[in-house]
């Protein structure tokens, strides 16, 4: 049966996913990028990309169990790219090139229809306008009981909590005040939500925590 999870989702000390005024530029918004070193680093990271070397350790382990028994993604449309209200054709194909790191359908949330997007490496973004549930039925089909992994952004995640679809969240909380952005926990009571943290383990870089469902829930 697929778990739908969130993995190595970073935010800031400040409850921030990523920084304000999203661009070609600034892909995670001013600032958002820095969120991220921890995972960069790592030896899951260069291997992903092409690389080699990278650490190994705490945030690694917490970066490669992300993509374990991963069947499906979902991602919110800024995660896809900085374009906003209608295609304006068919040329903006993500951020990651033609071989992005999914290698799964992944089902991008959108207002705006856009055919089905076959990328290198068993990529295919599909467009779903109909909301978070029809992504998630779609998604689950998809992963053929393995799990699905809902990708971000902070928005998307808040809507899937809020309905109370998430089963498991790695947070990866990084000792750094971005100030503005988009925030993950606004308007959330996440305890209220039967949500609890069932681990956590601090490395060098960052905070990991896990957040599951409380017993009972």
């Amino acid at each position: 049966m697929s778990k739908i999870r969130v993995a190595g989702f970073a935010v800031s000390l400040d409850g921030y996913g990523a920084g304000p005024d999203q661009s070609l530029q600034n892909p995670l918004g001013v600032g958002g990028e820095s969120l991220h070193e921890w995972a960069v680093a790592t030896r899951t990271f260069k291997r992903m990309h092409g690389g080699e070397g990278g650490s190994t350790g705490i945030d690694d382990d917490f970066l490669a169990r992300g993509f374990d028994n991963m069947g499906a993604w979902i991602l919110g449309r800024n995660m896809f790219g900085p374009i906003r209200g209608e295609w304006p054709d068919d040329q903006w194909k993500g951020w990651w090139g033609t071989n992005p790191p999914y290698h799964v359908p992944v089902f991008v949330l959108t207002h705006h229809p856009r055919a089905p997007i076959e990328m290198a490496g068993g990529t295919t973004f599909h467009f779903v306008t109909e909301g978070i549930h029809a992504a998630l039925e779609q998604a689950v089909k998809a992963a053929k009981g393995k799990d699905v992994r809902i990708g971000g952004g902070a928005s998307t995640i808040r809507q899937f909590l809020e309905a109370r679809l998430i089963d498991e969240m790695h947070l990866a909380i990084v000792p750094r005040l971005l100030g503005r952005g988009e925030s993950l926990f606004q308007g959330l009571d996440l305890g209220a939500l039967g949500y609890e943290v069932i681990e956590r383990r601090t490395s060098e870089q960052v905070l990991h925590v896990i957040i599951g469902r409380a017993a009972g829930a």
